[in-house]
């Protein structure tokens, strides 16, 4: 809106009214927060592997905490939508690509502890590997599935393949979270307890979108048709 103000000539004249300041963001500490708080235990890790102290065997404990990582933070990136549904929540939409990405990292990391440090890239002994322990062709099969998913999690990338493309896409992050269970279930073989729940985690986030999915698709409530999250 513009500002009068009086010129040499005695003449009102307009002036531009100063832009305000842009506002903030609210909770702008949110991601980088979440993000470091997620990767803090990759160099504490590393460390105590300097130091000698991550157990008699070093490359297994990493490997069972790096994939146990994983597993946490990508099914946390998969609560972000139902919490919203059950709660109205919108600062979980906000983090949940950072947490899927964290997840991927971790999962990435867990790949290659294998790959370099418990293997030594021995190709011949990994694809024997993978083709007699289940669990390792599992998890193998649950990084792929990942690998789309974090390159495709930008913006400019949900541009590019249009949301409803890049929505069925992303669904397949149940497809590997489920995968990774199963790698976990099938990893410790004794004790059940600790994948089982896990495992009933993921059943009841995916329960909770099958309900808002038949609730949104029942004649005479409305829906959010149209109506995208935001990447971040």
């Amino acid at each position: 809106m513009a500002q009068a103000e009086v010129d040499l000539g005695g003449r009102a004249a307009l002036r531009p009214k100063a832009p305000r300041a842009a506002k903030a963001r609210p909770l702008s500490w949110l991601v980088p927060a979440v993000a470091t708080g997620a990767l803090v235990p990759l160099p504490l890790m590393a460390l105590r592997a300097y130091r000698g102290t991550l157990g008699a065997n070093p490359i297994a404990e990493a490997l069972n905490q790096l994939g146990l990582l994983a597993l946490v933070l990508l099914l946390a990136s998969l609560a972000c939508t139902p919490l919203k549904i059950l709660f109205g929540w919108t600062w979980p939409i906000r983090i949940r690509k950072t947490l899927g990405l964290c997840g991927f990292a971790y999962a990435a990391v867990h790949v290659l502890t294998y790959s370099v440090l418990d293997q030594a890239l021995a190709w011949g002994a990994i694809l024997e590997d993978i083709l007699e322990r289940n669990f390792i062709a599992v998890g193998l099969l649950a990084f792929l599935l990942l690998v789309p998913l974090a390159i495709t999690s930008t913006s400019g990338m949900l541009k590019r393949l249009g949301f409803a493309r890049w929505k069925r896409l992303h669904r397949l992050a149940y497809v590997a979270a489920g995968l990774g269970v199963v790698h976990f279930l099938w990893r410790v073989k004794k004790d059940l307890s600790e994948p089982l729940v896990y495992g009933g985690i993921l059943a009841a986030l995916l329960a909770l979108r099958l309900l808002d999915y038949l609730r949104t698709r029942t004649p005479g409530v409305p829906t959010q048709k149209g109506k995208r999250e935001p990447a971040d």
